[in-house]
This record gives C-alpha cells, sequence and structure tokens, in this order.
C-alpha cells in the first residue's frame, strides 16, 4: 500500500473525534470469569490504543437479563464488580490514548437452555422462534420486550457514567435485536412487528430509551448485517430502497453511526453500483458508517482450517481507495489485530513486512 493517507486522516462528526479511521471491531474473546473483566482484559484493550486504533468497540457484553449472554466467561455490563472492572479498562484505553465503546448484546435465541451463567434461564425472541425457524419458546409479552429496553437504557447510562466514549447496540448476526428486524423470526402481529419498518419498531425504542438515558450529545452506534451466524445468505433487505425505508425510522430515533457488518468489505451490496453495504448505508442515511469484513487477510472470514491467513496487508489499496472516495468514513479491523495490536502503527509507517499474520492460535488466548 503506498498510500495509506486516508487511513490516517482524523475523523470529526458532531459528537466524536477520532485519530484516524480505523476502529477495532467487536470480537467475542471469553476471558471474563463470572463475567468480570480484569486486568488481563484491561491490558488486551490497552495494547490495541497504544498500537494506533483510532476507536475501540469492546467484545459484546451482556445487558441485565438473565439470558442476554451465553458463557460464564463473557463479560457482563451490570453488577458492581463487572463495571469496576469496565471502567479499569476505559481507563487504561484513554491513558494510552484511545477512545473506546462498549457493545450492547443480547443474544436472543442463539442461547440454548442450561447456558451459564443463569443456566436456568430460558432463551428469549420476539415469536419464539429459533434462528433454524423452530417454535420452541413462547414470544416476549409486551411487558417483558418493556423490560429489555430498560436492561438496554441501564447500560447506557452506565457506559457513560464510568467514561467510556460512546456505545453500540448489536443489531447484527442474529441476535436479539436482529431477530426483531428479520421477517424468518418476527412473526408477530402486534406493533412490533408486520413489515420491515414495523419490525424496527423494538430497535428504535432501545435507542430512544439510550438516548434518553445518555443525553444528546453522547454517540450511538447501531451494528446491523444482512448475514446471520449460520446463515451466510440471509438477508434484511434486496435492493436501495428498502434499506432506505429500514434505516430511516433508526436514523430519527437516534443513531448517530452505523456499523455495517460484512463478510468482504470490498464486494458490492446490489446489482447495477459498485458500493458496499456501508457505502449504501452512508448514502441513504446520510449518517457516518463504518465498514468491515476481512480487512487484510486472504482467506475466507473465519476458516479455522486454514491456519495461516495472509500477510496482513490485503486489500488495502483498495481500502484506501474507497476510503478517498467517502464511500464509508471508518473502517474496522477484526483479526489482524487480534495477531498483531501495532497493525496500524506499522501499516502508517510502511512496515506491511513486519506484520505478524493472523493465525487460529492467536484464538486461544487474549494476546
Amino acid at each position: 500500500m503506498n498510500k495509506p493517507s486516508a487511513l490516517f486522516t482524523p475523523f470529526t462528526s458532531d459528537k466524536l473525534t477520532l485519530s484516524n479511521r480505523i476502529v477495532m471491531a467487536p470480537m467475542t474473546r471469553g476471558f471474563s470469569p463470572e463475567g468480570v473483566p480484569g486486568p488481563e482484559v484491561a491490558e488486551y484493550y490497552r495494547r490495541r490504543a497504544a498500537g494506533g486504533v483510532g476507536l475501540i468497540i469492546t467484545e459484546g457484553t451482556g445487558i441485565n437479563h438473565p439470558s442476554s449472554v451465553s458463557g460464564a466467561s463473557i463479560p457482563l455490563f451490570h453488577g458492581d464488580e463487572s463495571l469496576q472492572g469496565w471502567s479499569n479498562v476505559v481507563q487504561a484505553v484513554h491513558e494510552a490514548g484511545g477512545k473506546i465503546m462498549p457493545q450492547l448484546w443480547h443474544v436472543g435465541t442463539a442461547r440454548r437452555t442450561g447456558d451459564l451463567p443463569h443456566a436456568e434461564a430460558e432463551p428469549v425472541s420476539p415469536s419464539g422462534i429459533s434462528m433454524a425457524g423452530e417454535e420452541n419458546r413462547e414470544p416476549l409479552t409486551e411487558e417483558e420486550i418493556q423490560g429489555l429496553v430498560q436492561a438496554f437504557a441501564q447500560a447506557a447510562a452506565d457506559a457513560k457514567r464510568i467514561g467510556f466514549d460512546g456505545i453500540e447496540l448489536h443489531g447484527a448476526h442474529g441476535y436479539l435485536i436482529d431477530q426483531f428486524f428479520w421477517e424468518h423470526t418476527n412473526r408477530r402481529t402486534d406493533k412490533y412487528g408486520g413489515d420491515l419498518v414495523k419490525r424496527t419498531r423494538f430497535a428504535v425504542e432501545v435507542i430512544e430509551a439510550c438516548r434518553k438515558a445518555v443525553g444528546p450529545d453522547f454517540p450511538i452506534v447501531l451494528r446491523f448485517s444482512q448475514w446471520k451466524m449460520g446463515n451466510y445468505d440471509a438477508r434484511l433487505v434486496d435492493t436501495p430502497e428498502q434499506l432506505e425505508q429500514f434505516l430511516a425510522p433508526l436514523a430519527a430515533a437516534g443513531v448517530d453511526i452505523f456499523h455495517c457488518s460484512t463478510r468482504r468489505f470490498w464486494l458490492p451490496e446490489f446489482e447495477g453500483s459498485e458500493l458496499n453495504l456501508a457505502g449504501w448505508t452512508q448514502k441513504l442515511s446520510g449518517k457516518p458508517a463504518i465498514s468491515v469484513g476481512s480487512v487484510g487477510l486472504e482467506a475466507e472470514f473465519v476458516d479455522r482450517s486454514t491456519e495461516n491467513q495472509g500477510t496482513g496487508d490485503a486489500h488495502l489499496d483498495q481500502l484506501n481507495t474507497m476510503l478517498e472516495n467517502k464511500e464509508f468514513e471508518l473502517i474496522a479491523l477484526g483479526r489482524v489485530l487480534l495477531s498483531d495490536p501495532e497493525w496500524p502503527a506499522k501499516v502508517r509507517e510502511g512496515r506491511q513486512s513486519e506484520i505478524i499474520p493472523f493465525t487460529t492460535e492467536v484464538l486461544k488466548t487474549l494476546n
């Protein structure tokens, strides 16, 4: 890559200023015993800030609901111990010159009965339908939905209170908010179901409640995707017109930045245009968009059968061109930052030959 300049230009919006365009993508790590992020988690994020990441988005963190996460070592975002752990993370990242947002998460029916930390808690979903299309639960009641909305809002308020620089709501990949978005898992006939716009109602209420909890100047990011875990062909929308209908109520509710999750950032989203999902989202919503998907990698998505997934600098020329063309404002990096916390500094300084390539071995430790 001969022209890294666009990647390293500052980003400024009405609520957020970053030193460059690089975002650390949220990646589930599961190294927080009993849901509490400890000193090693703080150091893990601090290294990425010190390595030159403009904005860190944490791994998904469980809101205050018994079935929000699946696993005893997934970090929580409620309770004194967990929040104190996150406060320590924020301090470490800020001292290294970085900015950080928690990703607020509820997994919905991606959780199985018996999963920790609350083995007795049943998975919840809009219509009692699993991602495989099986009717295996009672649908959420409207009262239960309001409880979930308030749990997201409380997490947002706590994020601001302990010093985070914004929040990201996880509305992608087939988790709870996305289960409301998707017609295959949302078959409700009340105000939370129906057509594409009506299926945004739950997310709109979550966003509005979070906005009320944090005030007008605290950034709210929403991550969404077409694909779902285990279903890469799933689609929320098939045309730019449908995407515009989908985005409008979310933007009006208070989303400041859309994080558009794709598997490969360089692929066009709709026929007849080279724009990817982030490109279309930014164009149609008027909000800044974060793109993501296999930056610096040559192998397919998370291909665990392929140990070495490239040299760490694949597709950078194309990325730089897309940033220069203002197709999207920010780019999220995942696996390349797991293997090499100094990836941004090495690319900025032309030291690509020193990048540590991603291998699946790095998933086993909190490097």
